[in-house]
């Protein structure tokens, strides 16, 4: 059975995403991995492990700052503090920070016959962080989280034990040690209990990557010769925002020569007659991600940019032929063309543009496919991963280049592909013309001249 696309809203009539099972699903996950760990506790600043921690959420204007942190110990369920009222928000709405799985963590003097019991103490508390620095480092604002995350860690009998962090400032690591705490790499933990999805996750990537079909669709009625590359992210921004996107990241435009070497980042420029155009979309569907290329011709296309791009479709192809459990990202990397094939010295200076990596509540995670590591440090698939493969080739004639990219899901015996805007051969955008002996070829020279034999010289 394919994997399904459901409606944008619930309803009664019909089983949706269930909210439940992804809560209790993820936190299951982390804590396996915390358990099979070293470590005593995870603490988190990442906005995305706290997410897939806690279920919490305060918009995507303070993934940048670090502000708000999360954590999990052996003995007890998540704590968040969070960005002022923010805490007591999760308080009013986040039942599940009420709770505990936990004999430690609960309330002795309430009720509970069930695995899920009582709390002695709410998750959800007020907290803050260093703002990266922008409180006066004299105001004793690490030392407080320090002094927060001690307090737990002795609370629970913890505090000789290691304690894993994603990412921290250096005033909280400082002061965390000084407090005693032994803070070392919990990242991997994260990594791995993300890397394999719930069902839930599942279902959400695919509505994501659905939300990105039909922006493609748009774009590609509205991309013609004097459209500007920055406003194509505009109606790519439009579009996903009114199917309900929580949050578009990123929308890589770019145009004509600006293709080869590719920048990574749209600009202002004109699209013209003939210009290769490829876009990257990025975008949040309840948190959970999209990285999603698509290439056109605006106009026509040249025959050095259409075998570009069936190079890199070859690619793909390839790549996703090998996909399923027990294959290794080993396995896929080894059918791509190394950095020196397509005018990179080594793969570190060609690294993203023949590349695979997993999608979740971030748009890189596990695993990663590359030939820069993969080869010494396979990573094994296994049912139930999504990830994105993407491939590049440069055109011939130095002007162009095609990118490619789809999202797969793992299944039992292969696995399915959840990007569905048409990708198998280069799609032609824009006006079509019509010249006195009929219509005008979509595959041609931008260069007039070189599509007549007198312009090139043959007579």
């Amino acid at each position: 059975m394919a994997i399904p696309t459901y409606g944008m809203n619930d309803v009664d009539w019909e089983q949706r995403i269930d909210r439940d099972s992804l809560r209790d699903g993820r936190l299951a996950r982390l804590r396996a991995e915390l358990e099979k760990s070293d470590l005593g506790a995870l603490l988190a600043f990442d906005f995305s492990n706290i997410r897939y921690m806690s279920a919490t959420h305060i918009g995507t204007w303070a993934m940048d700052k670090a502000i708000r942190f999360s954590l999990i110990t052996r003995n007890s369920d998540p704590i968040v503090w969070d960005f002022g009222s923010a805490a007591k928000h999760h308080d009013l709405y986040n039942p599940w920070l009420h709770t505990t799985h936990s004999e430690m963590d609960a309330d002795p003097h309430a009720p509970h016959h069930d695995a899920v019991k009582p709390r002695a103490e709410s998750g959800a508390r007020a907290g803050i962080s260093t703002l990266r620095g922008a409180f006066h480092p004299d105001a004793g604002i690490a030392e407080e989280v320090a002094r927060k995350i001690r307090r737990e860690l002795e609370k629970f009998g913890l505090l000789n034990e290691p304690l894993g962090v994603d990412i921290i400032e250096l005033p909280i690591l400082f002061a965390m040690q000084k407090a005693g705490i032994s803070v070392v790499d919990g990242q991997q933990v994260f990594l791995n209990a993300r890397a394999v999805k719930l069902p839930e996750e599942v279902g959400l990537l695919t509505q994501a990557a659905s939300m990105v079909d039909a922006a493609y669709e748009e774009l590609y009625e509205f991309l013609r010769p004097g459209v500007r590359e920055n406003e194509t992210v505009a109606l790519v921004s439009k579009v996903l925002y009114d199917l309900g996107s929580e949050y578009v990241e990123g929308v890589n435009a770019i145009s004509g020569e600006r293709c080869s070497p590719h920048p990574h980042v749209f600009s202002d420029r004109l699209i013209r007659p003939g210009d290769p155009a490829f876009f990257d979309i990025l975008h949040s569907h309840q948190g959970y991600r999209t990285c999603y290329y698509r290439t056109f011709a605006v106009g026509s296309a040249s025959s050095a940019q259409n075998d570009a791009y069936k190079r890199a479709r070859e690619y793909m192809d390839r790549a996703i032929a090998l996909v399923r459990p027990g294959a290794t990202t080993a396995d896929i990397v080894a059918v791509w063309p190394k950095a020196e094939e397509f005018g990179f010295p080594d793969e570190e200076a060609a690294f993203a543009l023949q590349y695979g990596h997993g999608v979740g509540l971030s748009i890189w995670e596990k695993p990663i496919f590359s030939r820069l590591v993969s080869f010494d440090h396979p990573e094994e698939l296994k049912e139930g991963m999504v990830f994105a493969l993407e491939t590049y080739w440069p055109s011939a004639d130095g002007i162009g280049a095609a990118r490619i990219e789809e999202e797969v899901v793992v299944t039992a015996d292969g696995c399915e592909v959840i990007t569905k805007f048409p990708a198998e051969e280069l799609l032609v955008a824009g006006q079509r013309y019509h010249a006195v002996g009929g219509p005008l070829s979509t595959l041609r020279d931008s260069q007039s001249h070189l599509n007549t034999s007198a312009g090139r010289g043959e007579i």
